[in-house]
């Protein structure tokens, strides 16, 4: 799942503080995320998607394109 968000991010130029900035989630638990330490809560990827403007359907896994 992190890994379409990282996606989606780098097609914004988007960097991981400022997604931090934007979702007012702290920034290491956004690197956390990405190197699947821990998994976020539904509450936090909500806040994600608002942040990217996109549904939370981007993020699945089997997405493509």
């Amino acid at each position: 799942m992190w890994k379409n968000v990282q996606r989606i991010m780098n097609d914004r130029n988007m960097t991981v503080y400022r997604l931090a900035r934007e979702t007012k989630i702290n920034e290491n638990t956004l690197y956390s995320y990405s190197r699947g330490v821990s998994e976020p809560s539904f509450k936090n990827m909500c806040k994600v998607a608002d942040a990217l403007n996109v549904s939370l359907d981007k993020f699945r896994e089997d997405q493509h394109g």
